[in-house]
């Protein structure tokens, strides 16, 4: 009994302090600093009680309204820094980017999942120079872009062909679509179906990791501590799994490495961003291990970062005409009068097709892709519009918020691309969206062009070529779906039913002919 009673006090007298601790740590700063509005945090929790299990950006862009486009909130004990307006991302992200240009550390993806070689998670510095050199040099420079376009068409005509013959696979075409032209560009291998084992490879890996929570998010990422609790202990199941998905992540990078180089090595490769770049450190010394990382995780990426987006916005358009007919008819008006129906749209015509214009971009803002981004962290503690903001805190633009800003965008909820003619040309320059989407600063997508011209691409050559309705029921009444989102990182549609078919025989005809030119 007395036993007992000793190690009660002990117990209350530990507790207490930890308590003291907690409280301390989190009024000092309040004293320190003056830090921008934001809602009230309690002890050890600080603000995390006040998120919702998903659509955080929702509840930013509430804390907007009522504390104003800077938000200063704690996540546990990491002080954060809400952003939901472009004026203030450009401000911090962009202009004061030496110091606004860091990752905070992502314990679970990074240290434990193995994905600590890719850029997207690297901290700012030498290592992530080289990589975004390397990436820059792959996806600016306007002969590397122009070398693409034949994988582009290609990729394209072969979706075309996909939706013509089994419509209902639609979100299968768009996998493959954006799969395929990643692989190659990054491995010079070419994609036949999604049961290539490149893909399977890098889609149970991107699965596993996306499905384990988001980067900075999870517990670890707040109390690096438990990175070193033992498996075997309970509560331990996210060691477990992120054992399990490190191994993944491993093949995933390996695989299609080990490929290149023994391909490289009996003369048979062809050319690609990772045999690039073996023969650039071959040629200036030894491949050293620290090499190889960073060429695989280079490569790696590119996979990760480009198909799933890509593919949300591709779907996300299909969705949009599917509930927006007038606006299919009004883009398919413009190609047929511009392009006529002799050939099908090409890079060349994009300056033609305003209307269309339009409507990439309201796509892109309708349903930001990634509606907040990786957070990054101020390295230095800096002033804003009088405020401080401590160095370390974690950097969270909202960038749904900012696509979502009823100031430039009357009723946001409502797709309507014409919105972006009735701006002037300064109002229209500033509102689009992938001023945004991609994010801002040293930190911005290295591969916007790429992208953005992928997605043009394709809508284009579907408006020209196919017809996008509502299916109907057996009744023949037309199922409306609903214009509703994933939760997650990557925000994709759910679900939906649509109607696709060739606007006429003389399509199938072409895209038959075209298959036969480009095929792989």
């Amino acid at each position: 009994m007395f036993s007992f009673q000793i190690t009660a006090s002990v117990s209350a007298t530990v507790l207490l302090m930890i308590s003291f601790y907690f409280v301390h740590e989190w009024t000092k700063d309040n004293h320190k600093f003056r830090l921008p509005p934001g809602p009230h945090p309690v002890p050890f929790l600080g603000n995390i009680h006040q998120l919702p299990s998903s659509f955080h950006q929702r509840t930013f862009a509430e804390w907007c309204i009522k504390y104003g486009d800077i938000v200063y909130a704690r996540l546990f004990r990491t002080p954060a820094l809400v952003i939901n307006s472009v004026q203030a991302a450009q401000d911090l992200m962009e202009k004061r980017s030496s110091k606004y240009s860091d990752r905070p550390r992502f314990i679970l993806l990074a240290e434990l999942m193995g994905w600590d070689c890719v850029i997207t998670h690297l901290k700012y510095g030498d290592r992530f120079r080289k990589h975004r050199k390397w990436i820059q040099n792959a996806f600016q420079e306007k002969t590397s872009l122009a070398s693409y376009c034949p994988v582009q068409r290609r990729e394209t005509y072969v979706l075309l062909s996909g939706l013509a013959e089994t419509p209902s696979a639609l979100m299968s075409h768009l996998r493959r679509f954006t799969a395929a032209m990643i692989v190659e560009i990054a491995y010079g291998h070419s994609i036949i179906s999604l049961d290539d084992e490149l893909i399977r490879l890098a889609e149970q890996a991107t699965k596993e990791t996306v499905e384990s929570g988001s980067a900075g998010s999870m517990l670890v990422d707040f109390f690096p501590a438990l990175k070193y609790v033992p498996m075997w202990m309970p509560g331990a199941g996210f060691k477990r799994k992120a054992s399990e998905v490190k191994r993944l992540v491993r093949r995933m990078l390996d695989t299609p490495f080990e490929m290149v180089k023994d391909a490289m090595a009996s003369g048979t490769a062809s050319p690609s961003f990772t045999a690039s770049l073996l023969e650039e450190t071959w040629n200036s010394g030894k491949l050293t291990e620290e090499d190889e990382d960073d060429i695989k995780g280079a490569a790696g990426v590119l996979y990760g970062a480009a198909t799933d987006t890509t593919g949300a916005v591709l779907a996300t358009f299909i969705l949009a005409m599917v509930l927006h007919p007038e606006v299919y008819k009004r883009a398919q008006e413009e190609i047929d009068r511009v392009i006529g129906s002799e050939r099908l749209p090409d890079f060349d015509d994009r300056e033609a097709l305003p209307y269309l214009e339009c409507v990439i971009k309201e796509v892109l803002r309708w349903n930001c892709p990634v509606p907040l981004g990786l957070p990054h962290r101020v390295i230095s503690n800096d002033e804003y519009r009088g405020y401080d903001i401590p160095s370390g805190s974690m950097i969270i633009a909202n960038l749904w918020a900012m696509t979502q800003n009823e100031q430039f965008y009357s009723e946001p909820e409502t797709f309507r691309p014409e919105r972006f003619l009735d701006m002037d040309s300064e109002t229209a320059s500033i509102s689009d969206p992938r001023n945004v989407v991609f994010g801002f600063g040293r930190r911005i997508c290295p591969g916007q062009q790429f992208a953005d011209s992928s997605v043009w691409l394709v809508a284009a050559n579907i408006i020209a070529t196919m017809n996008i309705c509502k299916v109907r029921d057996g009744s023949g009444a037309e199922i409306t779906p609903m214009a509703s989102f994933i939760p997650g990182f990557v925000s994709h549609p759910r679900d939906f039913p649509c109607d696709i078919r060739p606007r006429s025989k003389k399509v199938l005809t072409t895209l038959a002919g075209l298959r036969a030119i480009y095929n792989p």
